[in-house]
């Protein structure tokens, strides 16, 4: 005779107890995600270290940089700051604001055969209405040495054959120095050329006076140039059309 197992049921304690179980492990799994979305573990390494900071790698002192510049309507040469690249005495007023007073350069002056200047015009002929571009180029041949660039010892002379017709110092206004430090083999040139407006420059004429026109077809004008006391070795010659 075959006997029948009776399963035994449980008693409801015993599914609720599962039901329960079972829930707070949903809640878990759903608490972990909720967290992993707001929270994530690997934010807070990357919030408390440093923002990134962009770099640049530094370059050697300049073999170039610029003269202070004059500029000129024809009828005046005004000074005005130029930037330069060769280590020059603080500005005033930015040391004003620590309490310091500027830092002259610290070396000897330049000596003048050491030094090569050049007149440099943008163009060797212009065409009718073409104003004439001036500049300057200085060369360093010796040891380092300082050198007054300043506008105050800048002097641009346009001349036909003996006949002087043009003097930027003729109408310069508020003229400044600047004494630079020049290193050894450092080139300078002026910071934004001048222009001569083809007519005859002189103390009398800085007030508006009209004045003479210079000769064109093909004639022809040298530029001589001068700074801190040393005369340009050579001329730069061009022709008015």
């Amino acid at each position: 005779m075959t006997g029948t197992v009776t399963r035994r049921r449980h008693s409801p304690a015993v599914y609720r107890r599962r039901r329960l179980v079972v829930l707070l492990g949903l809640l878990a799994v759903i608490g972990l995600v909720v967290w992993l979305v707001v929270a994530p573990p690997w934010r807070g390494s990357a919030a408390d270290g440093p923002a990134p900071v962009a770099s640049s790698t530094p370059t050697g002192d300049p073999v170039a940089t610029d003269l202070p510049a004059l500029e000129s309507d024809g009828s005046a040469a005004t000074p005005t700051p130029g930037p330069s690249d060769a280590t020059a005495a603080p500005d005033a007023d930015a040391a004003a604001g620590e309490g310091d007073a500027p830092a002259a350069p610290s070396a000897e002056p330049c000596v003048p055969g050491d030094l090569l200047v050049e007149a440099v015009t943008d163009k060797t002929e212009y065409a009718a209405g073409e104003n004439p571009q001036l500049s300057i180029r200085l060369t360093n041949n010796g040891d380092a040495c300082t050198l007054n660039v300043g506008t105050t010892g800048q002097v641009f002379t346009v001349m036909s054959g003996n006949d002087t017709w043009w003097k930027s110092t003729d109408c310069q206004a508020e003229p400044s120095d600047l004494m630079v430090l020049l290193e050894a083999g450092q080139v300078v040139t002026s910071a934004a050329p001048i222009t001569w407006d083809r007519t005859r420059s002189s103390v009398e004429s800085c007030g508006g006076t009209e004045r003479q026109a210079a000769p064109a077809a093909g004639t022809s004008y040298h530029l001589y140039v001068s700074i801190g006391g040393v005369n340009s070795t050579n001329t730069a010659q061009f022709l008015l059309l």
